[in-house]
């Protein structure tokens, strides 16, 4: 048996993520590409780390790629560019459209809006009275046991955790959140559990005496709590193989360069999870 590319996987599961999107903005469209065929050439050249250039070149060379994505003619890389500062942030977000879970974690990780190194605004940039551009701070919510990402929100850095902390939340059905001391807050713990999600969240040091008190004891499971964990490997995953820089000029384009990269990494993880439940059932019935 032939195993299928991952990439014509990855092309044909993206295709079925579209299938509610209009496929073009107007009915005064050219209709020579659209918007599904130009999502997931914007979403390939994230998987693969490419130039708008280096994608087109990649689309010249391969007929099965063409194939799997629909291509009739072939498209100059500045259709993309333009498609990518018209496309809404929301169409991308809407891709993320897992919202329950029995364990959610909650956290937050910065990226680089610049090629320069974090060292060299630290020490250099100091020392010539160059000012170090903002970062990009994104938090995000994520299925403990699937590892996958229901939810997200991008600000400009630095930023204050807890101000996410419930819009992460909003949309999502969960029995349990966890989170750092950075989401230490009785407006957060009444929150979710108006919500009917178990807080276990740690306490700071100084949070106070009966602080806990949202309505009912609170009690506190090394165990879930341990989940949390899995969130950094999100962030791990993501930053490794899609890259932890950001080039986007305006804000705008760098939100959406990250979201593109969390759709990718959600899609690239669904194709790990299916190919271990195929390796599971093989291994079930050869015994």
């Amino acid at each position: 048996m032939i195993k299928k590319p991952e990439l014509i996987s990855f092309i044909e599961l993206a295709k079925g993520k579209l299938t509610k999107l209009p496929k073009y903005n107007s009915k005064f469209s050219n209709k020579i590409y659209d918007n599904h065929q130009k999502i997931i050439m914007l979403l390939v050249k994230y998987k693969l780390k490419l130039t708008y250039r280096g994608l087109i070149e990649l689309l010249y060379v391969s007929n099965e790629l063409c194939l799997a994505i629909g291509l009739k003619r072939m498209p100059d890389h500045t259709t993309l560019v333009k498609f990518a500062k018209q496309i809404k942030a929301s169409l991308l977000d809407s891709l993320l459209n897992i919202k329950q879970a029995e364990i959610v974690a909650v956290d937050s990780t910065g990226f680089e809006t610049e090629s320069k190194s974090y060292y060299y605004w630290k020490v250099f940039g100091r020392k010539k009275g160059v000012k170090a551009r903002r970062w990009d701070k994104l938090s995000i919510a994520i299925d403990t046991d699937k590892q996958l990402i229901l939810s997200q929100r991008i600000r400009r850095g630095p930023r204050n955790d807890n101000i996410d902390f419930r819009r992460l939340l909003k949309k999502l059905k969960i029995k349990y959140v966890v989170a750092d001391k950075g989401y230490d807050s009785k407006t957060n713990r009444r929150y979710a559990l108006q919500k009917k999600a178990y807080p276990h969240i740690p306490y700071k040091k100084f949070s106070g005496v009966g602080y806990e008190r949202a309505g009912v004891p609170l009690k506190f499971d090394e165990k879930i709590y341990h989940q949390r964990s899995k969130v950094e490997t999100v962030f791990s995953v993501i930053k490794r193989k899609y890259g932890i820089i950001v080039k986007g000029k305006s804000f705008s384009s760098q939100e959406k360069e990250i979201l593109c990269k969390l759709v990718v990494y959600n899609l690239d993880r669904e194709i790990k999870l299916f190919a271990l439940l195929i390796i599971g059932f093989q291994q079930s019935l050869s015994f």
